[in-house]
């Protein structure tokens, strides 16, 4: 359990590794797109599909033997994941931190509640 003050630099940091995680997904997806073009416009130039099924078919088989194009994408859904994980740390830590700053209230509102009730008593 992390002490209150330590709370504020772990959501940041948590919040900073989300954006990290979100700039490599923004980064992979522009090459993933970058390799779907390219067999957009193999399956363009190629006259001897007939019809668009025959060309979807192509686009997908072209896409499947593409070893640097499977690998982003299994890229993506690990850092997809990750993503997500750290989206569920932070929520995590927020709360944390919501629940470590109603138990200090709560124990500074006991500590002058005790002070009032011996002060009404004359201690």
């Amino acid at each position: 359990m992390l002490k209150l003050s330590d709370y504020p630099v772990a959501i940041a940091r948590t919040a900073q590794a989300i954006a990290e995680l979100d700039y490599e997904l923004s980064a992979l997806r522009q090459v993933i797109s970058a390799f779907e073009c390219k067999a957009d416009l193999i399956v363009g130039n190629d006259a001897n599909l007939k019809n668009d099924t025959q060309r979807k078919a192509r686009r997908f088989a072209l896409l499947q033997v593409n070893q640097e194009y499977q690998k982003a994408q299994e890229l993506s859904a690990k850092l997809a994941t990750e993503k997500t994980n750290a989206v569920a740390h932070l929520e995590y830590l927020r709360n944390q931190f919501s629940v470590a700053k109603l138990e200090a209230r709560l124990m500074i509102a006991q500590q002058l509640s005790g002070l009032e009730v011996r002060e009404f008593a004359g201690f």
